[in-house]
């Protein structure tokens, strides 16, 4: 490592000295000098070269003094490590010196040894200064990068950790949450760029900022697409509750954004949304070259199934039993036991709710409703149908009545 370092001295003779006793390590290339007879002369130095580490400045010189020069130094932030050179009875120059910023001080007449041991001392301090920069810089680039998937207090987090996110991957506790923008491939042909850009970055904007106010993990973003992760890379004893509070505050959102653009004259579809919980292997897979945190098994599968769920239920947000059991104090409307594409024995599903809706009579009334349509009892169909009578718009209600009235009076759906 190559240290730069300006003499400032109306001296001409210690020029000479320095660069006789210094001159294998400048033949070495381990010390560079540069030159200057007073304060002002210095300044210009170090604009021309901005590769200075250290100062090496006597006090009493012409035009601007050394004790000026500190202070100008500090008025342009200068890092620079400063060696003051004054004579041993002016202690109240040099504590004035250390005062503006100076590291270390040599008396004249200059003992070279000690000279030598200054600067040795002070080049070490340059180099931890350089080090501890650079890892600044490193941490600073990887919050940089990790703060596309992480929420910014689990970025910090993980960028102080060398190894926090290390290559490959370990089997974990999560719950994982899926949205989908229904409609958006047909939304893209039918808008200009122009308004589709800033839609679309409103929207993953609003999104992510909310799954990071719960300290989700953004995994994947395709499109308008988000896969979400709670659990992982570090632990979260309540992922399941995080994936529900998470998931009602999406569709509040979704909603909002869906109505503002309404009003401008432009049809978004809904938000559908799907959560489970249960174990998955979550790490960095990209390969040693990309940055790809990604999770794999079967509760990722079931989370998607869940989302796409929605289309036929008419809800929005499914979530599955196991997320409802671990999530504390969930409420929610059950769908019923959802036999998903792929997988031999069905799964509880809910449509999770807030807890005014949950305490609602529409609720209870549907709750009800359900009871019967599990128990067989026939009293089933006019219950949802009194649900669809009273609110049309509940979807969920509608397709329990449309498969009474079909002749389906089991909880099991396939799909």
């Amino acid at each position: 490592m190559s240290i730069s370092i300006l003499v400032v001295d109306d001296e001409p003779d210690l020029e000479i000295l320095l660069v006789q006793k210094f001159r294998r390590k400048i033949r070495d290339g381990a010390l560079r000098f540069h030159f200057a007879r007073d304060g002002v002369e210095a300044l210009t130095v170090l604009a021309d070269h901005e590769d200075v580490d250290v100062v090496l400045s006597d006090i009493n010189m012409p035009r601007m003094d050394g004790l000026s020069l500190l202070s100008k130094l500090r008025e342009r932030g200068e890092s620079l490590s400063t060696i003051i050179v004054s004579a041993y009875s002016d202690m109240a120059n040099i504590r004035t010196a250390m005062n503006r910023g100076a590291y270390d001080f040599v008396t004249k007449p200059i003992d070279f040894p000690d000279l030598e041991a200054t600067i040795a001392k002070t080049i070490q301090h340059v180099e931890t200064m350089r080090e501890v920069q650079r890892r600044q810089a490193a941490a600073e680039q990887a919050r940089a990068s990790l703060s596309r998937y992480f929420s910014p207090n689990l970025a910090d987090r993980l960028a102080s950790s060398a190894d926090a996110l290390e290559l490959g991957g370990a089997r974990r506790q999560v719950a994982s949450l899926f949205t989908d923008l229904t409609g958006f491939t047909t939304l893209v042909e039918a808008i200009e760029p122009n308004v589709l850009g800033p839609l679309l970055n409103d929207y993953i904007v609003g999104m992510t900022d909310i799954v990071f106010s719960h300290e989700g993990t953004v995994a994947k973003i395709i499109g308008d697409a988000l896969h979400v992760l709670f659990g992982a890379p570090t632990d979260q004893p309540d992922h399941a509750r995080r994936a529900v509070a998470c998931s009602l505050e999406l569709d509040a959102f979704a909603c909002s954004f869906r109505e503002h653009w309404r009003e401008k004259g432009i049809e978004i579809g809904h938000t559908r949304i799907g959560a489970h919980a249960g174990s998955a292997v979550v790490g960095n897979f990209g390969g040693g070259r990309f940055f790809d945190y990604s999770a794999y098994g079967d509760t990722i599968n079931i989370a998607a199934r869940l989302q796409a769920a929605n289309k036929t239920l008419g809800s929005r947000v499914c979530v599955s039993g196991a997320i409802a059991a671990k999530a504390q104090d969930f409420c929610g409307r059950p769908v019923g036991e959802l036999l998903l594409r792929g997988r031999s024995e069905p799964i509880r599903a809910f449509e999770p709710l807030n807890a005014d809706k949950c305490a609602s009579g529409e609720t209870q009334a549907y709750l009800k409703a359900f009871e019967e349509l599990e128990a067989g009892d026939y009293h089933a169909v006019a219950s949802f149908a009194a649900l669809v009578g009273r609110d049309p718009d509940d979807r969920l209600a509608s397709f329990h009545l449309k498969r009474l009235l079909n002749g389906d009076t089991s909880a099991v759906i396939t799909l």
